[in-house]
């Protein structure tokens, strides 16, 4: 199962640790949904979800400080007495004394974040969608072209990486080379992103190591991207039939999710990067109700229906 430390939820969204003296460098987050509880506060935890993140807004601090201190301490002790990675108060609200020293004797880690309640909410579900979504590293190179995420695949020194560096010096951006890894974010979405270690970087056979972002500025990179097309290299066949008019959308998958895939013949004096252009474009173009290749068909039925009504 996924898992991210809460030290670096933390981080990412600048949240204050109201209980510094709890130790959270061994607490994990692994679930991205997160739960306001206003149902256990009013003593119901039937399907309490512990492994979420619990998340404290205005309505439920207002319901807390107006139960009797009794009353406080029986459902703390329910609802702290349970494994949760942590509670975060928003709006800039401190939980009371009560809930603090329940909170500490169960080691539950209290934070606090200035943000509303419903923008805080939004933000952490769909930072934590991301980070905990199911992952797989594929060979390739990831590259934002018009908005377009191309995911370049191919064997080992077709030219892949080639390809990326002329759509760089084009003004398109990397997102990683060699290695990409993906993640199903949702049912539709797959985001690529570069490994730590390779970020920003490119490798050139005869050159070596290239920084992106180093000699190309920070326009030219970005951290993450959509993938919305794949293009496979291949060493032309001259016995292999390609599509030359590209009616049938064919696909490629990665974890469960479909994405549209070309096969590109390569063969020397073709000009890889804007072939990579072209197709983003084109895929661009289809998204918006365009398809280049059924007006064609289109325009040869009608010319053939016009060249029949000659002849009758």
């Amino acid at each position: 199962m996924a898992s991210i430390n809460l030290t670096k939820v933390i981080e990412k969204f600048k949240w204050e640790n109201l209980t510094p003296e709890i130790d959270i460098s061994k607490i994990k987050v692994t679930q991205p949904d997160i739960n306001r509880p206003a149902l256990q506060l009013a003593g119901y935890f039937e399907h309490f979800e512990t492994t979420r993140l619990q998340i404290v807004g205005f309505v439920e601090y207002s319901y807390m400080n107006g139960m009797s201190e009794d009353r406080q301490r029986e459902i703390f002790e329910k609802l702290l007495n349970n494994p949760l990675p942590g509670i975060l108060f928003c709006r800039e609200l401190y939980p009371n004394e009560i809930f603090r020293e329940v909170a500490v004797k169960h080691g539950v880690p209290l934070l606090m974040s200035r943000k509303a309640t419903s923008a805080c909410m939004a933000e952490v579900i769909r930072w934590l969608n991301v980070q905990l979504a199911p992952c797989i590293s594929v060979h390739g190179v990831l590259v934002d072209v018009y908005g377009e995420g191309v995911l370049i695949t191919g064997e080992s020194g077709i030219g892949k990486s080639e390809a990326a560096l002329e759509l760089i010096r084009r003004g398109h951006r990397l997102v990683t080379d060699d290695v990409v890894e993906i993640r199903r974010v949702s049912e539709d979405t797959l985001i690529g992103s570069a490994p730590d270690i390779t970020k920003h970087f490119i490798e050139l056979r005869g050159i070596g190591i290239v920084d992106v972002k180093a000699l190309y500025g920070a326009s030219s990179v970005r951290d993450t991207q959509n993938i919305d097309l794949v293009i496979r290299l291949e060493d032309w066949d001259k016995d292999k039939e390609y599509d030359r008019l590209g009616l049938e959308e064919e696909y490629t998958e990665y974890l469960g999710n479909r994405v549209v895939c070309h096969n590109i013949p390569i063969r020397p004096g073709r000009n890889l990067a804007i072939i990579c252009e072209s197709a983003a474009v084109n895929h661009r173009q289809k998204k918006m109700g365009y398809n280049a290749a059924e007006e064609l068909y289109k325009r040869v039925q009608n010319s053939l229906a016009h060249g029949r009504d000659e002849e009758d």
